[in-house]
């Protein structure tokens, strides 16, 4: 436990593993000026934050998970949520296999594949996987779109949760437009295939409004608090972690509110310091415990259907 409080990280990235480039789907390219501009912006970032200089790639995948095993320990975390891994999601299953007790994989795949909900089938009825991690602004047609009734329908039908970034991705200097950056795009689907639990990541990344008058119209839209959110320095009016708690737990209450850290890469490892300032935050807003328990962990265990948590 973390002062008290059973914690479940629904939001971690399986971080880089030797003999393996990044995920093509869901890494923004970046060229030219561009790229020295989004550069700077991260090592910006890394010292604001005072994180390590990300570690180059080489180590294995099964070391990768021992020492995320270890992380879990030293942290006093119960579970953490890989929600993306590296090339296939067998290489992710067979990772974390060793590690039950305290891993649970998402399948993470393009949907718009021709065979994507075969894909999600085995992830989920073979591999063992639980949810479905997918970046929205690379997504090239509306989300309620005819080819895309597969997933929705296999999605509903075994009530499996469904990790969905919207908003700007890549950090500073990424992708900022685009048909289905908004998370208002999701509603036509959220009203329709309501047994979906639909989980927003970053508070909207820069799409706050649009994510409460979502949750406003549907209860299955989740909130999702992982990251730095550095996005709320780019709002037009004063934003911060505080105003961000407050007003997701006044309207869309402690029951829509998941912890997530959005780690990864070593040294760093666990990002504690995003789990400290949050719990922090939620103390500060005079949360009751039974609130806490909710967001830092038995919402997530609730969607992950962990009866035992």
């Amino acid at each position: 436990m973390y002062q008290g409080i059973k914690i479940i990280d629904f939001h971690v990235h399986f971080p880089p593993v030797a003999g393996f480039e990044k995920p093509s789907w869901g890494s923004p390219t970046f060229t030219g000026e561009h790229l020295d501009y989004v550069n700077k912006l991260r090592k910006r970032w890394l010292e604001e934050w005072d994180f390590p200089e990300p570690e180059s790639r080489s180590l294995s995948g099964e070391e990768q998970a021992k020492r995320w095993a270890e992380e879990v320990e030293k942290n006093q975390i119960e579970k953490i949520v890989f929600v993306t891994g590296h090339g296939e999601n067998d290489n992710l299953a067979k990772w974390i296999q060793p590690y039950q007790d305290k891993f649970i994989g998402f399948a993470y795949h393009d949907p718009q594949l021709p065979d994507a909900r075969d894909k999600l089938v085995y992830a989920v009825e073979v591999l063992g996987f639980r949810g479905y991690k997918m970046f929205a602004p690379l997504i090239d047609r509306p989300l309620d779109d005819p080819k895309l009734k597969p997933i929705w329908e296999y999605c509903a039908d075994k009530k499996l949760p469904v990790l969905i970034h919207f908003g700007v991705m890549g950090g500073g200097g990424g992708v900022v437009e685009h048909i289905n950056i908004n998370p208002l795009s999701l509603a036509n689907v959220a009203r329709t295939y309501s047994d979906i639990p639909f989980v927003i990541p970053h508070f909207g990344a820069g799409f706050w409004g649009e994510l409460l008058r979502l949750a406003w119209s549907s209860p299955n839209i989740y909130i999702d608090t992982s990251g730095s959110n550095q996005w709320v320095r780019w709002m037009p009016y004063p934003l911060d972690l505080e105003s961000l708690f407050r007003k997701a737990y006044e309207t869309v209450g402690p029951e829509r509110i998941i912890f997530g850290s959005d780690s990864s890469w070593f040294p760093r490892g666990f990002a504690r310091r995003y789990l400290q300032d949050q719990m922090r935050v939620c103390r500060q807003l005079n949360m009751k415990k039974e609130d806490l328990e909710l967001i830092f962990g038995k919402n997530a265990a609730r969607l992950l259907k962990l009866d035992d948590f």
